[in-house]
């Protein structure tokens, strides 16, 4: 029979891992090892981590359990890295198993089509919403593209000079309300 400590030490071997999304959890595993796209760039996770909270960018988690690693896509979200566990906070989530590519070629043909359509008319992401359809269609075409690499069928890159990841910019310093002083 084991003891605590025993007990203890073989957990921290491994990570309790979790998707969330608007729906509900969408995953829950107990893994070794946890890969995601942040928007500073790929990041993995190991037992015992220093806690981390990371903006995470539309793209592949990669997990795994043992020997074996799964993949799943993931939309824009967060997530939360302690010692011991991670959660993820997504607006989507799909399996290759739920993939249909000849639908999301169709679809990603028809998103880019219309970004063909908004750049043609001038338009350009800002993080004001007057601009919010680019945006959308953006992260659109991102979550379709992500999709077809999670099914291992990815479509040709695309550059989008204006695509903006992060946090928004600071704002200019005369837009800053300044204290009286007194």
């Amino acid at each position: 029979m084991a003891t605590e400590s025993q007990e203890g030490a073989a957990r921290r071997d491994k990570l309790d891992f979790e998707i969330v999304t608007p729906k509900g959890r969408a995953l829950k595993a107990e893994v070794d090892e946890v890969t995601a796209p942040s928007v500073s760039g790929e990041f993995g996770v190991l037992p015992g981590h220093l806690p981390l909270l990371a903006a995470l960018h539309t793209g592949i988690v990669t997990y795994r359990q043992g020997t074996e690693s799964k993949r799943c896509a993931v939309g824009r979200g967060f997530a939360e890295v302690g010692p011991t566990s991670v959660v993820v906070l997504t607006d989507r989530y799909i399996e290759r198993e739920q993939i249909d590519p000849v639908l999301v070629r169709k679809a990603l043909a028809e998103i880019q089509q219309k970004l063909v359509v908004a750049e043609a008319n001038g338009a350009e992401p800002t993080p004001t919403k007057e601009n919010s359809t680019l945006d959308a269609l953006i992260q659109e075409e991102n979550w379709l593209a992500a999709q077809l690499e999670l099914y291992g069928d990815p479509p040709p890159a695309t550059m989008r000079p204006f695509e903006t990841f992060g946090p928004t910019p600071s704002p200019d310093e005369g837009d800053v309300p300044q204290e009286p002083n007194g």
